[in-house]
């Protein structure tokens, strides 16, 4: 092995100079606890003494005459000086270490983070060269040059800020971008984890863009760009912005409710996605107090909670079950008993296809979905207010009026009377 290692070294050495941190990256595999610059030093310090011991042999001298005049091997060992300049691999990438160290130090500094990791965007002439190094050499040891770049501005970064290198995840990324001469800074979203319960109707969950205009603002929309003037992810992300000094949140929930429906009971779960935040350590019991404030009687928070990524997925995949009160208006006086033995027909599977409402964004497929308990709670002749604990996904204005048979069993038709929802309040979602 030790013979290979010494053939590989030899072999780049054709190409020109070569500093100790690319020899060394060539074998950076092959041994634990040294640098690349250390490794490749000795690398060459051996080929060097391996020269002067085949020049004092004087056997080995009809050898060396054998030798190709170009033979990289044959000017080591013969003693001949591998030049002055800057390495061909990397162009003295790593003289200039300090001064990437310095810029990455700077950047972090204009924001609020614990934990970083060091990223390089290399130039094309440094791919092409490390693709020469490693051909030429013939290695399956090396490590890539960003590898050891990322890893030596990293050190010197957590030594000189006290904030700590995560690989896992980072607070920001600082990205080198070698070809631009700068480090970019790219700040891993903050997830925030709450409930929220609406508590005035005609308010959407989330931003609607204009038809008219797709969101460019004309004047069917007073040039805003929305459908709606607020959203309950408006309300909470104003708050949120100045908080965290972000640029713009992404609101996860878990499900929807109508437009003209209520949000009460305990809430339903979402998270806001916080981009490009300046700050990462804001008290959440202030801000659910200053969201509260600002979206009086609206839309309220609780329950505020620092979470991560892998939360979204989970809130939005969930089937969670469900419980509303429905207030409903029949075309006709009907009796409670006939009432309640008609409830009694709802319970369990209920076949829906996608409601007339929504075919226009939803795939015309059917669904089955259970209704666990359904029950009066109160009844007054030609209506009802009822509490139904369902299903998640379930449609539940449909499952009252049947909507036009696309929903079996369905209220209206176990009544043989017309049936709609005037009113909706979700209760609770058990998440």
């Amino acid at each position: 092995m030790a013979s290979r290692v010494l053939e590989m070294a030899s072999r780049v050495l054709g190409e020109g100079v070569i500093c100790d941190h690319c020899m060394g990256r060539i074998f950076a595999r092959l041994s634990t606890g040294l640098s690349n610059d250390v490794r490749g030093a000795a690398v060459k310090l051996v080929l060097s003494m391996e020269g002067d011991r085949l020049r004092q042999d004087s056997e080995s001298v009809g050898l060396l005459e054998e030798l190709s005049a170009s033979s990289v091997h044959a000017r080591i060992v013969l003693g001949v000086d591998g030049g002055e300049g800057n390495c061909w691999v990397c162009g003295g990438l790593f003289d200039s270490v300090g001064v990437w160290v310095e810029r990455a130090i700077e950047v972090i500094s204009s924001i609020e983070c614990d934990s970083f990791l060091v990223g390089t965007r290399v130039t094309g002439l440094l791919s092409e060269n490390e693709e020469i190094l490693w051909a030429e050499s013939g290695t399956r040891f090396a490590e890539p040059i960003k590898s050891e770049l990322n890893r030596e501005v990293g050190k010197l970064v957590e030594e000189c800020t006290g904030k700590r290198v995560d690989f896992e995840r980072p607070d920001v990324l600082l990205l080198l971008d070698l070809g631009e001469d700068v480090v970019r800074l790219e700040i891993r979203p903050l997830f925030i984890f709450g409930r929220y319960r609406k508590l005035v109707r005609g308010i959407p969950q989330t931003r609607w863009p204009c038809r008219e205009c797709g969101g460019q603002g004309c004047e069917q929309c007073g040039f805003t760009g929305k459908l709606y003037s607020e959203s309950v992810d408006e309300l909470i992300a104003i708050p949120v912005l100045d908080a965290f000094g972000g640029d713009d949140t992404v609101f996860h929930g878990a499900g929807r409710e109508d437009i003209d429906a209520l949000m009460l009971g305990s809430g339903r779960p979402f998270i806001v996605e916080v981009k490009s935040v300046k700050k990462r350590s804001v008290d959440l019991y202030s801000l659910e107090e200053r969201i509260n404030e600002f979206a009086r009687e609206k839309v309220e928070v609780l329950g505020l909670r620092y979470t991560d990524s892998s939360e979204v997925g989970r809130i939005k995949s969930v089937r969670a079950d469900k419980i509303y009160r429905l207030s409903v208006l029949f075309d006709t006086q009907v009796s409670e008993e006939r009432l309640k033995s008609s409830l009694g027909l709802l319970r369990g599977e209920i076949r829906q296809q996608t409601p007339n409402r929504v075919l226009h964004r939803r795939a015309d497929r059917e669904r089955k979905r259970r209704v666990f308990l359904i029950e009066v709670e109160c009844f007054e002749g030609d209506r009802a207010v009822l509490v139904i604990k369902c299903e998640g996904g379930l449609y539940v204005k449909e499952l009252v009026s049947g909507d036009a048979g696309r929903t079996n069993p369905s209220l209206g038709e176990a009544l043989g009377a017309g049936a709609k929802v005037v009113e909706l309040d979700v209760i609770d979602v058990k998440l």
